[in-house]
């Protein structure tokens, strides 16, 4: 007997754990600023308790952050770290890299985010910043409403209790995928969903819109 494939593992896995669904999908941001300093400031934190309230207070503050040329003005004015009460060089030094490369390609709204990630030069570019993995790249489609799957610890926890052998980022990413158009659902709304099943807070990393 053949043996299923990843995707065939993954879906029946997520009908035995999370159901038949629906999922909702990701929410985001509008706000550029809150969108550059999620991914920049996401890995290895507690996204509920520790993240998402900075990224709330942030929008609020810096109203005019909204796009990144807003942002990037107010970076020049203001220490981020102190701002976000978030003591991280690397991750204040890449949401500033991020910032200038994404104002550089002239990339100022979440619209703007949205096509240029459609652009392979665009996630080229993207990647070339310090601190910036596949992972982020997708993660950030998602926080823009590109419907994407981002590879974390805990979608591959979901997948080895699924029986999926070990695989790389960009094989599970497409098993991933390809088991969302196994079951009908959205890319992005079952890696919410998986997300959601396997991360010490039940809230998803990027429910949030505005």
């Amino acid at each position: 007997m053949t043996a299923p494939s990843p995707a065939r593992q993954l879906a029946d896995h997520v009908r035995e754990v999370l159901g038949e669904g629906p999922f909702a999908p990701p929410g985001g941001w509008s706000h550029m600023g809150a969108v550059i300093c999620d991914v920049s400031f996401q890995a290895r934190t507690r996204y509920v308790s520790t993240l998402l309230p900075r990224l709330l207070r942030l929008r609020e503050e810096w109203p005019d952050a909204a796009t990144v040329s807003g942002f990037q003005a107010r970076l020049a004015a203001h220490d981020l770290a102190a701002t976000l009460d978030f003591r991280s060089p690397g991750k204040v030094a890449k949401a500033h890299d991020i910032t200038d490369l994404l104002v550089a390609e002239r990339v100022d709204t979440r619209e703007d985010l949205r096509d240029w990630l459609g652009r392979p030069a665009g996630r080229a570019a993207l990647r070339a910043v310090k601190g910036v993995g596949p992972k982020s790249v997708d993660y950030l489609g998602n926080l823009v409403g590109r419907s994407q799957v981002a590879v974390d610890v805990h979608l591959r926890a979901f997948a080895a209790d699924a029986g999926v052998p070990n695989l790389g980022y960009e094989p599970l990413r497409a098993a991933y995928e390809e088991a969302a158009a196994l079951l009908g659902h959205d890319p992005g709304a079952l890696e919410h969903a998986v997300w959601g099943s396997r991360a010490s807070h039940g809230a998803g990393r990027t429910g949030i819109t505005g």
